[in-house]
């Protein structure tokens, strides 16, 4: 016989509310990442292009400080909340992390998808969040009459190899999260203990590799266009958009090689 406890139970807050809001609150973080990354970089670096590189320095810090604060604002307390309400659906589900997480294609797949958010999680409030403070400040400061920060140019570029390489994880992010559910090899069944090392091997590689990379840790630092850095930069958003699904379908393949049972 079929029972309906109501909105507010356990179970309907674990398999329905909190995911409602964490979905809500992950369309507000990630669609301002995506605004920032695709958006805004690009027309702020038209503001001081020539002829009118003098005029569109001030339109540029009024921008930084009229628009960019605000949407900053936004940006990393939805991401706080994403992360928080991500947090109440494993606490108020019953059984989250039994029945074959860490060795299960289902299992699997929602923890590579927690890992990227957690790690984008402190890329924004760890670099992004720290560094764009400086880039404010300096604008307001030379709005205000007062001499330019020499440190601004150089946190600028900590502050959007990070946002970036939060786009790159992002549509990798997005896939596992949705293929927890939904994708042709979800299952609890316990997978080989080969294929979840395989698997885990390759993801963590490859994250950490280009985690380290957004964090000026390699070799080419924060040079651009100069090792790995060449993903944030080049024309455009057209090297950052490869980036972002040539993960994916990395990801992607290696759910068809160590997910099957």
């Amino acid at each position: 016989m079929l029972s309906y406890d109501g909105f507010f139970s356990r179970a309907a807050l674990g398999q329905f509310g909190f995911r409602w809001l964490h979905i809500l609150a992950g369309i507000t973080w990630i669609g301002l990442l995506y605004y920032f990354n695709f958006v805004q970089v690009p027309a702020f670096a038209q503001f001081e292009a020539e002829p009118h590189k003098e005029i569109g320095g001030k339109a540029r810090n009024i921008a930084i400080d009229k628009v960019a604060r605000k949407a900053l604002w936004w940006f990393r307390w939805a991401a706080v909340l994403t992360a928080l309400t991500g947090i109440l659906i494993t606490v108020v589900t019953e059984d989250y992390f039994n029945e074959g997480f860490g060795s299960s294609s289902r299992g699997l797949s929602i923890s590579v998808g927690m890992l990227l958010g957690i790690i984008m999680l402190l890329n924004v409030w760890g670099v992004i969040w720290r560094c764009q403070k400086i880039v404010l400040a300096n604008a307001a400061n030379v709005l205000a009459g007062g001499e330019p920060d020499p440190n601004a140019a150089a946190a600028g570029r900590k502050a959007m190899m990070a946002s970036r390489q939060n786009t790159i994880f992002s549509v990798s992010m997005l896939f596992f999260m949705v293929y927890t559910s939904h994708g042709p090899y979800t299952s609890i069944v316990e997978l080989d203990g080969g294929k979840v090392a395989g698997f885990w091997i390759i993801s963590l590689i490859l994250i950490v590799v280009l985690e380290l990379n957004s964090l000026q840790l390699l070799p080419w630092k924060g040079q651009p266009n100069k090792g790995l850095n060449v993903i944030y930069d080049g024309p455009g958003v057209r090297n950052p958009l490869i980036a972002s699904f040539g993960l994916f379908i990395i990801f992607l393949i290696l759910t068809e090689v160590f997910f099957k049972v």
